[in-house]
């Protein structure tokens, strides 16, 4: 690709780097404040962890095989690998006017967050040992294919299908991915027989609010540069995100009574999630739709599916990433206007889109679960995947880390 650098529009993509680096890291608050207290720590730290080896690895050879190789293929090859030839002054083939290695740098916070995402599924009962093992390996199982066929100009790039920033590339992934965790590895002990609540609801609101912060970032930035499409961009997210609040807040009212904290803040998440495949394809009214009805959707799959089928998907990694990052790249075929950026949903006459859609979410979730399984047989080669029962009893923080985070309870 051809192009000058832009000055403004480098500048902006570290920008958008750093909004969507400060994602993980709120990841783990939002999960943690969801979690146990005797958990909290463990379930922060897998969050925490990820953010170094996500990075090492994506410095190695992530890149590489994300976005290096062929049209048309599933894998890249390792020619950028320790980011070598990585241009530091020209274009690479996916952004003309900023560096190739901005451009890596921004992708690399995807990489981050995506894996961090999943372990919500298993929050209480697996090994950190176990964990970390199979993050490093579900990289390169799932994720660096996923990124290299849907925005490294791969084989779901080549069927037509549309994914702005990470409908299927990162949430429907991981969430196909935690739920494969969650019904391998079991119910956490006391499931369902007593109530397990957020443990820290401050620490959701604080959580969310960092992760709507850093999706600015993370939809916007993934115009590329600083133009009306990232406008375009932010405020369909944000519009989204809004609407799957206020949405949430209203189930609430209508089934208990009363709107809660945690419930406003897990449906500004699910409208973010819905909103991201599609963010810069679709008109800015089609967001309000967006996100009013992701909210039922994602309400029915951990409300009522999840317990109707037993599976213990601890914080709802799957519920809300996975069943709105579905729905929204259903939605972004539906709506995905022309006028916006090029793309023709069925609302504006072809059928083409929409059904690239649904092949493209096929095979997301079918690599999702061979990778997902093929990961876990070699992790327990050399680890067992979930801790005893006396350590799940104590509490992981303890057992797994030796540190309390509220020594006053200890």
């Amino acid at each position: 690709m051809t192009g000058s650098i832009s000055a403004g529009d480098t500048g902006f993509m570290l920008i958008c780097a750093a909004f969507v680096m400060i994602m993980t890291p709120g990841l783990a608050f939002f999960y943690g404040g969801l979690s146990r207290r005797k958990n909290v720590i463990n379930t922060m730290m897998m969050s925490i962890a990820t953010m170094g080896l996500a990075s090492v690895l994506w410095m190695i050879c992530g890149y590489s095989l994300s976005f290096s190789g062929g049209e048309g293929g599933f894998i890249g090859n390792l020619k950028w690998a320790f980011f070598n030839n990585v241009s530091l002054t020209e274009p690479g083939p996916y952004a003309s006017t900023i560096p190739n290695i901005s451009f890596a740098t921004f992708q690399m916070m995807f990489a981050m967050i995506t894996p961090a995402l999943l372990t919500g599924a298993i929050a209480g009962r697996m090994r950190f040992k176990a964990i970390f093992i199979f993050i490093g390996l579900w990289l390169f199982a799932v994720y660096f294919p996923m990124a290299h066929m849907v925005w490294g100009k791969g084989f779901i790039d080549k069927l037509g299908a549309i994914d702005f920033a990470g409908g299927n590339v990162v949430h429907i992934s991981s969430g196909v991915s935690a739920l494969v965790l969650a019904i391998i590895l079991g119910k956490r002990k006391d499931f369902g027989k007593r109530t397990l609540v957020p443990h820290h609801v401050p620490f959701v609101v604080l959580g969310a609010a960092l992760l709507w912060f850093g999706w600015y970032g993370f939809n916007g930035g993934s115009a590329l540069k600083a133009d009306g499409l990232a406008v375009h961009a932010l405020l369909t997210s944000n519009t989204s995100a809004a609407c799957s609040m206020l949405s949430w807040m209203l189930i609430d009212v209508i089934k208990d009574g009363k709107p809660t904290l945690v419930g406003a803040c897990t449906g500004a998440v699910a409208g973010l999630v819905a909103i991201t495949p599609g963010a810069g394809f679709v008109p800015i009214w089609a967001s309000f739709i967006i996100g009013i009805f992701v909210s039922p959707v994602c309400y029915f799959s951990m409300s009522v599916l999840k317990p109707k089928l037993g599976i213990d998907d601890a914080l709802d990694a799957f519920g809300c990433h996975g069943m709105g990052g579905l729905y929204g790249c259903i939605v972004t075929g539906l709506f995905a206007d022309p006028a916006v950026n090029g793309k023709v949903g069925l609302f504006f006459g072809s059928a083409s889109l929409l059904w690239s859609q649904l092949i493209s979410i096929v095979i997301t979730a079918a690599l999702a679960v061979v990778g997902t399984l093929v990961c876990i047989g070699i992790v327990r080669l050399f680890t067992p995947l979930r801790a005893d029962s006396e350590d799940e009893a104590r509490g992981m923080d303890d057992s797994e880390h030796s540190e309390i985070a509220y020594n006053s309870f200890h």
